[in-house]
């Protein structure tokens, strides 16, 4: 046997033994990653797989399988936070319409013993039942326009629309509520008209969500104020008082479908919940973008910021 043939049956030999090896270890590796993830899925953990391995597959393989393991993490947290968040939303809605209910159900029954009641008494009565409906009425179309918009069924044509202008007049729509609070009105508005490609009414539920807001939960500060000023490419609308404010702990939460503070179930107030989670769809729907800040008795702002457009 010439020792070129003798060469090449060492060759072959040792890219065999080579190759025998090496699927040994992928297969290795590979049952090394399916008893790992196998555990993972299991237990229900947040673990990722974890190898030391030099080869650039297995490499790339982990890879993706921890950016899927990720992604599955995030989707079952969104899950739970949903699931509570329905929870609660139900929880919230049965109080609020519970209460109400009770109470028309007690008009109701005044009403039916109305031979024992004066003309007077019977008026007073159907007034506060007519109040009452009406607030439960509003409550359900808060709710279900809540529910349209999540959903995405709304029609939303887009348009040029002059934020200045329609600023100064939702201002003036609550003008007589806020003389009538005592508060200070401080409006900010440049002369210089601004635009932004959105929806007129979005906007305007927007801006009579925001103003109803501070005045209902601020007007203890003694101030309201409104300021349009640029941001960048931006316009920046700021709502704001200088009322009692929100605690840091809740900044991250006003925004949630029928959160409210404690006091906001005091009938004072009145608070549904639902406003600022449909005001901050609402500026999703009109790709902007709502912030929040807020120090109590010095100031607490509510910031609405959309593309500016310049044609």
């Amino acid at each position: 046997m010439s020792v070129l043939l003798i060469a090449i049956i060492m060759i072959l030999l040792f890219v065999g033994g080579w190759q025998y090896l090496s699927i040994g270890k992928l297969k290795r590796e590979l049952g090394e990653i399916h008893d790992q993830l196998a555990h993972i899925i299991e237990q229900e953990t947040a673990e990722k797989v974890f190898m030391r391995t030099n080869q650039k597959p297995i490499q790339q393989l982990l890879i993706q399988v921890n950016r899927l393991l990720s992604y599955n993490q995030k989707v079952v947290a969104n899950n739970v936070r949903a699931n509570e968040s329905l929870r609660k939303m139900l929880s919230n809605m049965s109080h609020d319409l519970k209460t109400p209910l009770t109470v028309i159900l007690g008009y109701v029954e005044k009403l039916k013993q109305h031979e024992k009641m004066t003309e007077e008494e019977r008026n007073a009565v159907v007034g506060r039942l007519h109040e009452k409906t009406s607030s439960v009425i509003g409550l359900m179309k808060q709710f279900f326009d809540l529910v349209k918009l999540e959903s995405g069924d709304v029609d939303f044509p887009i348009s040029r629309l002059p934020i200045n202008e329609i600023c100064r007049k939702n201002v003036l729509e609550f003008y007589h509520l806020l003389q009538s609070k005592g508060l200070q009105v401080e409006i900010d508005i440049p002369e210089q008209n601004y635009f932004i490609l959105g929806n007129e009414d979005a906007l305007n539920r927007i801006l009579s969500n925001l103003i109803s807001n501070a005045i209902r939960y601020g007007s203890e500060g003694g101030v309201f104020g409104l300021t349009i000023r640029e941001a960048g490419e931006n316009i920046a609308i700021d709502i704001w008082d200088r009322g009692k404010g929100i605690a840091e702990v809740h900044l991250d939460r006003v925004f949630e479908r029928l959160y409210t503070l404690d006091d906001a179930r005091n009938p004072e107030f009145q608070g549904s919940g639902l406003g600022l989670s449909i005001t901050k769809r609402l500026t999703d729907a009109m790709k902007g973008e709502i912030q929040l800040s807020s120090k109590p008795y010095e100031k607490t702002v509510f910031t609405c910021v959309f593309k500016r457009i310049t044609y």
